[in-house]
């Protein structure tokens, strides 16, 4: 794999298709349908998958592609791939909160190793370099990368007082009562992938998923987070969090910087 390449092309990829969120999201009303799991979905969830997964599959055609909104390409069994999720906080575009997020990542192996975050109404993009550290570039964004900066965790956070990140949508008694183990000096919510990105760029230092969540969801994240030296582990047993399982389907997660002392579930 050429990672220059590969970072080049889900940059742009992941632009051009937050552009075209942006024109349906500041656009007069749009219909919302229900998926068969009653997520909901949008004309700009298939705008932005189609415009990216046309990209995606004339510059790497021997890569197999995983994508949110083609069902037919969710029973592969793969280990080394291309995912999207074209619009990740479907609920947040709905409610014109602008937490949502374009997310394009390359799995090698089971790891997600590269991967782009892009929130279009907030103006944030995160991604791998590809020397596979993370940056946040600052905008506008043009064709060519402009003024990127490097990212990194939280080298040491503070275990009596943590900054936590929790999901805005889909918030539990089981995540509070989780949450509640830990010393916290502040506790902040948001939508999609973006909860990943602010732990790269130490803005948080714990975000604890106890909920169902899909490869799609985390991958461009996690690797965005990896690549900043944070981790991302299982809830259950805090092994490293694996890509390529059956479905796509993630278990329970921990996203963290190395330096939180994890506590056991429940």
């Amino acid at each position: 794999m050429q990672f220059d390449r590969l970072t080049f092309e889900m940059r742009r990829l992941a632009l051009a298709a937050g552009a075209r969120i942006m024109e349906i999201y500041e656009g007069p009303d749009f219909a919302v349908r229900s998926k068969t799991d009653a997520s909901p979905v949008t004309e700009a969830d298939e705008a932005a998958d189609a415009l990216i997964s046309e990209g995606l599959r004339a510059a790497f055609p021997d890569i197999p592609l995983v994508t949110e909104e083609q069902v037919e390409t969710h029973g592969q069994s793969l280990t080394s791939f291309l995912i999207v999720d074209p619009l990740d906080g479907t609920k947040e575009f709905v409610q014109r909160r602008g937490d949502f997020t374009v997310n394009i990542a390359f799995v090698q192996d089971g790891v997600p190793v590269r991967g782009v975050v892009y929130a279009p109404a907030k103006g944030r993009l995160f991604y791998t370099a590809a020397d596979g550290g993370s940056v946040e570039e600052n905008g506008p964004f043009g064709p060519e990368p402009g003024a990127i900066r490097p990212i990194g965790v939280n080298a040491t956070p503070d275990n009596r007082g943590l900054m936590v990140v929790a999901s805005k949508s889909h918030r539990d008694q089981a995540t509070d009562d989780y949450i509640a183990q830990y010393g916290v000096r502040d506790m902040t919510s948001a939508g999609s992938s973006l909860k990943f990105c602010l732990v790269a760029t130490g803005e948080a230092d714990l975000y604890p998923r106890l909920g169902r969540t899909m490869e799609w969801d985390t991958a461009a994240g996690d690797a965005v987070l990896r690549g900043a030296g944070g981790e991302v582990v299982r809830f259950d047993d805090h092994t490293p969090l694996t890509y390529g399982k059956p479905g796509f389907e993630n278990p329970f997660f921990i996203a963290y910087a190395p330096g939180v002392l994890l506590h056991p579930r429940g």
